[in-house]
Order: structure tokens, then sequence, then C-alpha cells
């Protein structure tokens, strides 16, 4: 389907795994739950895919790099929050919260680029101007809200392991 040995492959492989992480991370969040190996193959993906994204060809700059920019910076907050912090304090919060922006911006571009490349969505929205594009972007921003919401108030100070 895509070829991982081009740099178009690779960087939606990376942000295809990255989504699915993300879901299992957001999803044990919510649970109260922590699995670090998941945690870290999302960090890494959505890493790898921001980063990846400005290696394509580009003249001035783009809403995609953008959002590459904004994603990184969510990303640093996310590592520091797990990684530099531990989740002590209010780091895990942050990390609750980056975590989920992270995944909302991963699928925002999804959602975008499905309508840039699968035809029937293309073929509703040429611009991305038109109203299916933006019913389709604010209900995944609806959506993600109540999953931010639900992840900051259910990652608990005492985390459960997940079995």
């Amino acid at each position: 389907m895509f070829d991982p040995t081009t740099l178009t492959g690779f960087h939606t492989w990376l942000s295809l795994i990255g989504i699915a992480a993300g879901f299992v991370v957001v999803l044990d969040l919510i649970g109260g739950r922590s699995r670090p190996l998941w945690a870290a193959v999302f960090l890494i993906t959505a890493i790898g895919t921001s980063v990846t994204g400005f290696l394509f060809p580009f003249n001035g700059v783009l809403p995609s790099h953008v959002v590459g920019v904004i994603a990184l910076l969510v990303l640093v907050f996310q590592t520091l929050g797990l990684y530099a912090f531990g989740l002590a304090g209010g780091w895990r919060r942050i990390y609750a919260a980056s975590a989920v922006i992270s995944l909302y911006l991963l699928v925002f571009v999804g959602v975008a680029q499905a309508f840039a490349k699968i035809p029937a969505l293309h073929a509703a929205a040429p611009t991305q101007a038109e109203p299916p594009f933006a019913i389709a972007q604010g209900i995944v921003l609806l959506i993600f809200v109540g999953l931010g919401l639900l992840a900051v108030r259910g990652f608990r100070p005492a985390l459960r392991p997940a079995v």
C-alpha cells in the first residue's frame, strides 16, 4: 500500500503507527493506566512523523509546517512530563493533555490528507475550504476535546499498571 522505502511511505507508516499507538496511550490515560512501551512508541513515531514532514520539498512556509512546529512543541512537553519529570505534580496533567493534543494533530493532518487523496472526499471538498471538510474537522476536534477532558481526569496520581 505505502512503500516504506520512500520518504512518503515511511512518513505515512510512522503517522499510522503513531495514531494507533496514540489511541492506546489516550485510552490508557482515561483508564488511569500507563504502559511505558506504548508511550515510547507513540512519542517516537509522533516525533518521527513531524520531523520527516519537514523533509519534503517545499517553497515557503506551508500550513503543514505550522502544524509540524506546533506538534513538536507539544511533544517536547509530553516528553518532559514523562521522562524528565516522571509525571510528578502538575506534569501528570501536562503529559496527559499533551498526549491528547499530539494525537489530535496527527489525526487532524490525517483527515486533511484523506480529503486531499481520497477521490470521493476530494470531490466533496477540493480546496478544503468547503463545509464537508470543516464539519469533519469540527467533529474530530469535539471528539478530542472530550478525550482530553477524560484523559486529564482519568490519569490520577496513583497509577494502576496495565495488565
